[in-house]
């Protein structure tokens, strides 16, 4: 147990320094990002990213602490990781052992990234409607970003336990995945629309706390005439949170079909969501050219739905961590190819937002 508390602490206090570059602890105020920052950053962050994989390949039996045959035996029973020791050769077996875990967090990780693309086309749309202007959306995102890391650790960790002691629920996850991926696909056509007037958040928040109805500058709170009230940007901030706890209930049962080790879950998961602001300020503008994009994930999450239905068969069958990687790797190559050589028609954009406003009127 002292091993996975000094493993887990040296991710947090990694993950901490991370934030503070990728996040700009530092910046006193807002300012817009530039697609070269974004890339920047979205090379830091990768690379810090693949730094880990190396870590996990070669130190990752120090996460659990393993120093005989038969707690390495314990932990592939009990996460069951398709790893077939050695007889006689503990050295060996955890090479093995360290190559499968890294394996897994790496697939686990490309897959998180993947599906957070789908969260960017709903973030863009709730700035879009609800009018903030680009220098604040790193203001929320970094805020988004921190409430989503403690999020996801209660979710996993929670995950796990329900997994360990329902083993029953893996089912349950898989059939959710496959009908959340048919969905996705049935549905990749229809326009997502936010009505900023009827939003529930809105809705609540002008019921229940005191709302100022315009926007002011970068600010989530502010004092009027003695008063304190909530602005239009902080309803973006829980909407934002709230948008990102509902992917989080696609994204994690989904690395779970990857592997069952909670800290490796979280380790894929973390930093994927540690990318995703810079990712969003990537793609924010180049989004609509991935037509198939869309398809890809459906067809993602549809297949590890029925990989978590059929695992048992697909263990007897001799399909690997490996296997799951190249599928998955294969599927999101394949919708960015497609959507690269056959283009959709350029439309003419209808959502529009003046830059230089600070003081957009929230359409409520």
């Amino acid at each position: 147990m002292n091993s996975e508390v000094l493993f887990l602490g040296g991710f947090l206090l990694f993950i901490l320094i991370i934030l503070a570059l990728d996040l700009g602890l530092a910046k006193k105020k807002s300012e817009a990002i530039s697609m070269k920052q974004a890339g920047l950053m979205s090379f830091l962050v990768v690379s810090l990213s693949l730094c880990f994989y190396v870590i996990l390949i070669t130190y990752g039996h120090l996460l659990h602490g393993i120093d005989s045959m038969e707690k390495l035996q314990t932990l592939i029973a009990k996460h069951n990781h398709p790893v077939k020791v050695i007889p006689g050769n503990l050295e060996i077996s955890i090479e093995l052992y360290n190559h499968n875990l890294g394996l897994e967090y790496l697939t686990g990780y490309i897959v998180e990234y993947a599906l957070s693309v789908d969260n960017i086309f709903v973030m863009i749309l709730i700035f879009s409607a609800f009018g903030v202007v680009q220098k604040n959306y790193h203001r929320v995102l970094f805020w988004g970003v921190l409430g989503a890391i403690v999020m996801r650790f209660i979710f996993i960790f929670l995950g796990a336990a329900l997994i360990e002691r329902f083993s029953w629920i893996m089912y349950v996850f898989g059939a959710f995945l496959v009908f959340t991926g048919i969905r996705m696909f049935l549905e990749k056509d229809s326009e997502e629309k936010i009505d900023t007037q009827n939003h529930p958040v809105v809705k609540f928040a002008n019921k229940y706390f005191k709302v100022h109805n315009h926007f002011v500058g970068d600010k989530f709170w502010v004092v009027i005439n003695g008063v304190r009230k909530m602005t239009p940007l902080f309803l973006v901030l829980i909407i934002i949170e709230l948008t990102d706890l509902i992917f989080a209930v696609d994204s994690i049962p989904a690395i779970f079909s990857v592997t069952k080790d909670p800290y490796v879950v979280f380790f894929s998961n973390i930093f994927a969501i540690i990318g995703l602001r810079s990712m969003f300020f990537m793609l924010a503008g180049v989004i609509d050219k991935f037509r198939f994009l869309k398809v890809g994930l459906s067809v993602l999450l549809t297949f590890i739905g029925a990989k978590m239905l059929l695992h048992h068969q697909l263990e007897e069958f001799g399909f690997t961590t490996t296997h799951s990687l190249l599928v998955i790797v294969g599927i999101l190559g394949l919708s960015i190819l497609f959507s690269l050589l056959l283009p959709e028609k350029v439309k003419e954009r209808t959502l529009h937002y003046d830059s230089n406003d600070d003081d957009n009127l929230h359409r409520n």
